[in-house]
């Protein structure tokens, strides 16, 4: 059996491993402190070029209803129509328009889609490597990060606090982590 990676016109496919991939998120959290989550259903493929390992394409998509912050109620309000109205929209979705940059440090421009609304983001990322597994899969992998508004996507929930301020912080750092290992031929 072939471990090489299959090849397209724009060279070679990887499938992200959701095992171990991360795509958290950092929000403020009644303006003293800050709450961590992540999703835990991530798919998508990068495509490499031939000869080199920064993207030329990245498309993902996060099953939303996989969100874990550490607190079923939190996770329950969330999935609701206050944040993600996962049953409307059970998807958050990614694809790249623009890469560039080297392996140390790229620029990836594209389309993020949260509640059935598109913004352009730019993530600051990285190669972090590549390896041969243990069962012959070539495996990549890549760390990125990134800051949005939350409102700018529908999602405005909030509650005012009486000191001032609220409850959910508007800006969210969103901090990925993705391991992908290589298509094979067919």
């Amino acid at each position: 059996m072939s471990s090489a990676p299959s090849s397209t016109q724009t060279g070679r496919t990887y499938v992200i491993d959701a095992t171990h991939t991360s795509a958290a998120f950092v929000v403020r959290h009644m303006m003293i402190s800050k709450v961590r989550g992540h999703f835990t259903a991530v798919t998508g493929t990068i495509e490499l070029a031939p000869d080199g390992n920064v993207p030329v394409r990245v498309e993902a998509e996060i099953d939303v209803a996989s969100i874990d912050t550490r607190e079923a109620q939190r996770d329950g309000h969330l999935k609701s129509a206050d944040f993600f109205d996962a049953e409307h929209y059970p998807k958050i979705t990614f694809r790249s328009l623009r890469i560039t940059g080297s392996e140390d440090a790229f620029h990836l421009e594209g389309d993020l889609t949260i509640r059935g609304t598109t913004h352009p983001v730019d993530f600051e990322a990285s190669f972090e490597g590549a390896v041969a597994d243990p069962y012959g899969n070539q495996r990549v992998g890549y760390e990125a990060h990134t800051k949005i508004s939350r409102k700018d996507f529908g999602l405005s929930w909030n509650q005012a606090l009486e000191t001032g301020g609220a409850v959910v912080g508007d800006e969210v750092r969103i901090e990925l982590t993705v391991e992908a290992i290589a298509q094979k031929a067919s």
